[in-house]
């Protein structure tokens, strides 16, 4: 069962009107797109209408008898620039994979967005937790703190945030973050290439 933001990502790119339009246009009907494919007609229809999403191997078999690379499927210039990230479907991921203790973890808000022009994320910085390493990256990022207590660290230069301040700066600088006080820092942070 798919999550409804991964079935709303999915049915933006069409797949099953688009076979539908090159079946139609080759004049074949289902039982004939069955026999050219070997999948069955009842699976050609739910695909078509959008009850189920084919695997890559079943989208392969069907694009092979229209000619087409599976890059046709995906490929689409009217494809909508909004993107709902649903909190359920949100994986938070720590600041360096298999960290036990990581210093941070983060949720990427847009990721289902294409051609994203910045970078959005849910961050918390757990009490008690060492910093953040001091990394830099090519960019502007903007810190807006939801709660707690976070300080910034930019070559070398702390700056101390609390719930509703802000802060905007060249990620070109080395930079880390670490959570103070006495209750998890929670931030919204952007990142603007």
């Amino acid at each position: 069962m798919l999550s409804e933001t991964l079935a709303t990502g999915l049915a933006e790119y069409r797949i099953g009107p688009k076979i539908r339009e090159f079946r139609r246009n080759k004049k074949l009907g289902l039982a004939e797109l069955s026999a050219h494919t070997g999948l069955s007609p009842a699976l050609l229809s739910k695909i078509e209408r959008g009850h189920i999403f084919p695997t890559l191997p079943t989208l392969l078999r069907i694009a092979m008898v229209f000619g087409v690379g599976l890059d046709h499927f995906f490929v689409e210039s009217e494809r909508s620039a909004v993107a709902v990230t649903r909190s359920k479907d949100r994986i938070k991921l720590p600041d360096r994979p298999g960290n036990p203790s990581p210093a941070f973890l983060f949720e990427s808000l847009n990721f289902p967005l294409q051609d994203r022009r910045f970078e959005a994320y849910l961050a918390e910085w757990p009490v008690g937790r060492a910093p953040a390493e001091p990394h830099r990256h090519d960019g502007t990022e903007l810190v807006y703190v939801l709660g707690g207590r976070l300080c910034v660290t930019i070559d070398g230069d702390d700056h101390q945030l609390e719930a509703g301040d802000a802060i905007c700066f060249d990620s070109g600088a080395t930079h880390c973050y670490r959570g103070e006080g006495r209750s998890t820092a929670r931030a919204l942070v952007t990142v603007m290439p």
